[in-house]
């Protein structure tokens, strides 16, 4: 055996230190995936891979946990380190009620995405300085054109878009895009140059995801909305999904823990948004994205 020299011992006891320092990185990396920072698209917003939803059932189910409760849970989900709060115009009271919950925390600290019913004979800008105003904002972070399910939404939302774009230049929004329903609405998104980010529904089994039919009872066509993921992220844009639990239709953590994985890992989205009713929903959410990059 050739002699075992104290270079040599010294060398290989750096490399395995180096190995052992490597795979804790990697380890406290997958550890803080669903709290970590990435940037959607060309926006260039940052926010954390996993947003608090406050839209479960049009936000009936945020909006039944009272003021109290659910100020209690934003906090909760802010300290397990949440930083990416999302809600809708069409959600009733959430903007307010949001807004109370987050009273007081540094409004750097976080990151906060709305989204604008794109009604005829409304003034765009009036009802976003509206909406900054019921939750105590200067911006947001995001602002997106909601529920977009026609084929022909980028020109029938004009108007909207043009809004959206001038809030920006007040420095009232930061970000914008479209969520958009329905495979006829979804095939025009990689072409539409005004996105910066596209919220897309997304879970491994198709429920509650794009059909031809926008509203379908049955099961999306899974296969053309990764397609369609993948085409808007080579064009730069940010990839937001909902629906990851099938509107709350998977009963069994591993469905749940699934779909995290299928949307991270398979379709390459940016960033989930989830509702929650309680703290533990928050804590699994947390874990099952972490798991994702395991």
């Amino acid at each position: 055996m050739a002699p075992y020299s104290r270079r040599d011992f010294l060398k290989t006891g750096l490399a395995a230190a180096a190995l052992a320092g490597a795979g804790s990185i990697g380890l406290k990396a997958a550890s803080e995936a669903a709290t970590e920072k990435v940037i959607l698209g060309k926006s260039g917003v940052k926010v954390t891979r996993l947003a608090f939803g406050t839209g479960t059932f049009g936000g009936r189910v945020q909006r039944e946990l009272g003021q109290e409760q659910f100020t209690k849970l934003v906090r909760y989900a802010y300290d397990r380190g949440i930083r990416f709060f999302e809600t809708a115009e069409s959600y009733d009271d959430m903007h307010r009620m949001l807004g109370v919950a987050l009273k007081g925390i540094p409004r750097d600290s976080y990151q906060l995405m709305s989204k604008v019913t794109t009604s005829p004979g409304v003034d765009p800008m009036q009802k976003i300085d509206d909406l900054r105003k019921l939750i105590h904002t200067e911006y947001f972070d995001v602002m997106l054109l909601h529920w977009q399910h026609t084929a022909t939404w980028p020109t029938d939302s004009l108007r909207w878009q043009d809004g959206i774009s001038e809030a920006q230049a007040r420095h009232w929004v930061v970000g914008r895009g479209a969520s958009v329903h329905g495979l006829p609405a979804l095939r025009q998104a990689p072409d539409a140059k005004w996105l910066q980010v596209a919220m897309i529904r997304m879970n491994q089994k198709g429920v509650r995801m794009d059909a031809e039919d926008y509203n379908t009872s049955g099961l999306g066509n899974v296969p053309e909305v990764v397609g369609v993921v993948k085409q808007v992220r080579k064009e730069k844009m940010g990839v937001i999904s909902m629906k990851l639990v099938g509107e709350g239709r998977f009963t069994t953590r591993a469905d749940r823990q699934a779909a995290m994985r299928f949307a991270f890992r398979h379709a390459g989205v940016n960033c989930v948004t989830v509702g929650y009713k309680n703290t533990a929903e928050i804590d699994e959410a947390i874990e099952n994205v972490n798991m994702a990059f395991a």
